[in-house]
């Protein structure tokens, strides 16, 4: 290690450096959401879903929420993958049972030209004022992870107008006018090298990049159109700040057959969705970088016992050693029982002490 960088004092950055941990660490994609009931009623004070990421008040209170309801190693950020497309001038718009629209997506060069570069604290302030008052508010003896949405994964939203199932504008875009497709993807990575920069700035200890659909593509496409680009942010990155190192997390949903490919990016850890087994991306990756994963979701469904059960099939599928961050394999369902999720973090904690 650099002399220059201070032994990190919380342990999740220790595992995604692969250091020795007493236990694994736990946190969860989307644990400040929908699935609490102080969150929904926050949200209702705030009056919308953008609204709500827009408040800096507001958008700490929801990332403090889970941390006070459970023994959690570290907080995400409040906010959307979208925020930054948002800032770049293409408006963006939640509607009620239809979630995130853009009402004028990308259709020409023109409209990529009229993309501006985002300064983050300026068109993206509130995200950086949540960050500070996050940092200010929350527990010192635990980080904060940032995070912001991968350019093929932005670019998904940005050209088919919102969420949708079989990604036939962009793959369309892809054969027919691809120097368009990687104009668009080369200034979203710049934004996003900016605005992750920016967020270690503010505060935050640990960075992410959510590859949503990333899965979607050909392997031959994945490494033009998506791996490539997620390699400029990483390459872009600050590693340390302040004496510390500040480790990223790449995760690409679906992503199981490339994970030799995302190992050589840079990054420091990967996230695995819950379709592989950890020892299978363990033997893949072998030490080159730290694994983030990868309990099915829906097992938070089940009851107690046999959510301990499956939290220790995953411990035991990494097995002993350094390196394992303990996650689901995506967001939360909106449906989840809290109190199981109390149960899945106090097993991580309690299973966990005999692999180190």
């Amino acid at each position: 290690m650099n002399p220059n960088i201070k032994p990190s004092p919380y342990s999740l950055v220790n595992a995604l450096l692969r250091q020795a941990v007493k236990q694994t660490p736990v946190w969860m994609m989307r644990q400040a959401g929908r699935y609490l009931p102080e969150y929904r009623a926050t949200r209702e004070k705030a009056g919308s879903f953008l609204q709500l990421c827009q408040n800096p008040e507001l958008a700490c209170e929801v990332t403090l929420q889970p941390l006070r309801r459970y023994d959690l190693d570290a907080a995400i950020l409040f906010s959307d993958i979208l925020t930054v497309p948002n800032a770049m001038g293409l408006e963006l718009v939640f509607r009620e049972n239809e979630g995130p629209v853009f009402p004028s997506p990308i259709k020409s060069f023109h409209d990529v030209q009229a993309l501006k570069q985002p300064d983050p604290e300026v068109e993206l302030k509130y995200v950086m004022d949540a960050v500070r008052l996050i940092r200010q508010e929350m527990p010192a003896n635990l980080p904060l992870i940032g995070f912001c949405g991968s350019p093929w994964t932005l670019a998904t939203y940005m050209i088919e107008g919102g969420s949708c199932k079989n990604f036939a504008l962009i793959k369309g875009l892809r054969y027919s006018n691809p120097k368009l497709l990687h104009q668009l993807l080369d200034q979203l990575s710049q934004a996003l090298i900016n605005y992750l920069n920016a967020q270690i700035h503010a505060g935050v200890q640990v960075v992410m990049i959510f590859d949503t659909w990333g899965g979607v593509l050909t392997t031959k496409d994945y490494r033009e159109f998506s791996l490539s680009y997620m390699t400029k942010i990483l390459q872009g990155l600050k590693r340390h700040y302040q004496q510390q190192a500040i480790p990223s997390i790449l995760f690409t949903k679906g992503g199981s057959a490339w994970l030799e490919l995302m190992a050589d990016t840079g990054c420091s850890a990967l996230g695995i969705d819950w379709t592989l087994d950890l020892a299978e991306a363990k033997a893949s990756v072998g030490d080159k970088v730290a694994l983030q994963g990868n309990l099915d979701p829906c097992v938070l469904y089940a009851p107690i016992e046999v959510i301990e059960q499956e939290v220790k099939q995953v411990l035991q599928s990494f097995g002993q050693g350094n390196g394992h961050v303990f996650n689901l394999g995506h967001g939360i369902h909106p449906s989840i029982d809290p109190e199981h999720v109390v149960a899945m973090i106090n097993a991580v904690h309690k299973f966990s002490r005999q692999y180190h």
